[in-house]
């Protein structure tokens, strides 16, 4: 039911449909058409929520932080406050949060900071279970699921529809590879290629996502095709960088293959996640 716009309401929209009467917002915030702010929520002044966000109660918003269109976020989530990060000295760093996410209970995303560009960024259509960490300057990509109590830790990058396991921790500047798959509480030190999987207590390269790819339609062709690369660049003949010269040149043109390439060519701070010798 409507409610009628009260001063620490000035910048709202005028079809903003629902504002609880605990809730605190900061007269500068400024909320789009449809918002819903529940029982107890408390909203910064540099805070921006776009159409139909909805805070379902107890959610802290502050810092300068955006959040997208139909973002959905539940009780005790903290989005927007300072960074874990002792460099951190007051910048005025921000969070950028897409459209459609899902961020349930205790969640916590943190902005980015000078160290790392500023900016803390999580894409569209974005599950973060219970309990999931975005530290200050991760890049988290669209459809990307963060199970229960998953932690990425400062500068990790995220590519699209990746999956990160149950209490996994992502060591920071790692980079994660789009469509991978993380299992449950695994260690994830060293960079995840496209498509890989990783489990373990110090995560290791377990082969290829490939009930992820086959359930996001990519055909048999492709799968096979990624499925020989793969064997090819973690075999035991050679080096890396011929094993890789190797198969740019079989595989050229095939945009799966191409893109595990171009992920492992790119200048990276951690090393490449690897194969057990008998896996």
């Amino acid at each position: 039911m409507p409610v009628e716009p009260t001063p620490h309401q000035a910048n709202v929209s005028a079809q903003v449909t629902d504002i609880h009467p605990t809730a605190i917002v900061n007269p500068a915030a400024r909320l789009g058409a449809g918002v819903v702010i529940g029982p107890y929520c408390v909203i910064g002044k540099d805070v921006q929520l776009d159409d139909n966000v909805r805070l379902v109660a107890h959610v802290v918003v502050d810092g300068r932080t955006r959040i997208g269109a139909g973002t959905v976020v539940y009780p005790f989530a903290s989005l927007g406050l300072s960074p874990q990060d002792l460099k951190y000295h007051g910048e005025p760093s921000t969070l950028e949060i897409g459209a459609n996410n899902q961020i349930r209970e205790y969640v916590t995303m943190n902005p980015g900071t000078e160290g790392g560009g500023m900016v803390t960024r999580v894409g569209d259509n974005c599950l973060f279970m219970v309990s999931a960490h975005v530290a200050h300057d991760c890049q988290v990509g669209n459809n990307v699921i963060l199970a229960n109590n998953a932690t990425l830790a400062g500068h990790v990058t995220v590519g699209d529809y990746a999956i990160i396991g149950g209490l996994s921790a992502v060591h920071q500047f790692v980079r994660i590879g789009a469509h991978a798959m993380i299992g449950g509480m695994s260690g994830v030190e060293n960079d995840v290629i496209p498509y890989g999987t990783v489990k373990g207590e110090r995560g290791h390269l377990a082969g290829l996502n490939v009930v992820g790819l086959e359930r996001r339609g990519f055909s048999r062709e492709d799968i096979h095709a990624l499925r020989s690369a793969y064997r090819m660049l973690f075999s035991t003949e050679g080096t890396m960088a011929e094993r890789l010269d190797d198969v740019a040149n079989l595989y050229a043109g095939q945009g799966l293959v191409g893109s595990v390439i171009d992920f492992i060519r790119a200048r990276a701070n951690r090393a490449l996640c690897q194969p057990h010798n008998d896996a």
